[in-house]
């Protein structure tokens, strides 16, 4: 990690942070989710960086990205990413998602198709049809999450690392350090992004026009089950499906050696 570039770039009005691996190698850009921060991807691109140019972003809010007073909107995140995407001349890059950041790449994929070469989505939050929820139901959700953020940035690194090794006995260090750090520094005003619902995923992925990979979980805690993944696939044939056994909804860290088969396979192939 410590040959790789921080910088930042002034994207749809605000500064956004990312770390970058570099080199002459097609370029990847990865979005993380909600209260993670970049350097999350740093086990996956340790992998990856061999053969692409990875760039890991702080989103708004997370890292050390602005956190502006508004603009948690899905469509507001998607709008910073392809803005950064213009910003660093980026040939079509690919992009991949995790989660909240899975949502943020089938938008920009959605919503900016000249920008991109193809999407890789990590168990975004798309639930099966008939499951929209109230601004109540959804303030429900958030604010003890918001709570629990405010907390963590007070909480020692040594503190979150104990209680991340207790909920997550699975997770190797490297990942616990990293979500650790990223608790510490994500901003309360995040967690507005949970309030505001994204367009219907039926919407969004009739509008995606590249290859695409959407990666889900079998196990406990996964958002996007086998029979969604499926009517994803059937109203967009450019969408594919991997599954991975055993995993939950932080797939590439509960199933890591499956999860990187399945980008690389797709990765080589779009960029063959």
């Amino acid at each position: 990690m410590s040959r790789w570039i921080a910088s930042s770039v002034t994207a749809n009005g605000i500064n956004l942070h990312y770390y970058r691996t570099g080199g002459d190698k097609p370029p990847l850009v990865l979005a993380h989710g909600l209260t993670d921060s970049g350097l999350c991807w740093a086990p996956v691109v340790r992998v990856l960086e061999t053969d692409y140019d990875c760039i890991m972003v702080d989103a708004r809010g997370h890292g050390y990205s602005d956190a502006p007073e508004s603009g948690y909107t899905n469509d507001d995140h998607a709008a910073d990413y392809a803005g950064l995407l213009r910003a660093l001349g980026l040939d079509r890059p690919a992009i991949i998602g995790h989660s909240m950041g899975g949502g943020t790449a089938a938008q920009v994929a959605a919503s900016y198709p000249d920008l991109l070469r193809g999407a890789i989505l990590e168990d975004p939050p798309w639930r099966p049809q008939g499951t929209a929820t109230s601004l109540e139901q959804r303030r429900a959700h958030a604010e003890p999450w918001r709570a629990e953020v405010n907390a963590n940035r007070d909480r020692s690194l040594t503190t979150l690392l104990a209680q991340g090794r207790q909920q997550r006995p699975t997770w190797s260090d490297t990942e616990l350090d990293q979500w650790a750090l990223a608790k510490q520094q994500v901003s309360p005003r995040a967690l507005d992004y949970a309030l505001y619902p994204s367009k219907p995923w039926w919407e969004i992925v009739e509008q995606i026009t590249c290859p695409t990979l959407l990666v889900i979980g079998e196990g406990e805690g996964a958002i996007v089950d086998p029979a969604t993944a499926a009517q994803i696939s059937k109203r967009n044939p450019k969408i594919n499906v991997a599954s991975i056994a055993g995993a939950g909804h932080s797939i590439r860290r509960e199933g890591f050696a499956d999860y990187v088969a399945a980008v690389s396979s797709f990765l080589a192939e779009l960029y063959a």
